[in-house]
């Protein structure tokens, strides 16, 4: 039991180390600015990435249809 105690104060303690990605201060929706940034950011390089590999895909396969009826 000791150092389950131990091992979670430590936790603790580590987490007051964070940085969390809100800010404390600020009240509502506007406290968590920066995470909604940073999701935004991440969610459009994910469709762009998406749209990327969507598009190769569609070239290398007509590439290979048209190479394979030769």
């Amino acid at each position: 039991m000791n150092r389950m105690s131990r091992y979670l104060s430590e936790v603790w303690s580590e987490m007051k180390k964070c940085n969390w990605p809100w800010d404390t201060n600020e009240k509502g929706f506007a406290r968590y600015k920066e995470l909604t940034d940073a999701t935004t950011v991440v969610f459009i390089a994910m469709i762009i990435l998406a749209g990327f590999t969507g598009s190769f895909d569609y070239v290398m396969r007509m590439f290979m249809q048209f190479f394979s009826q030769i």
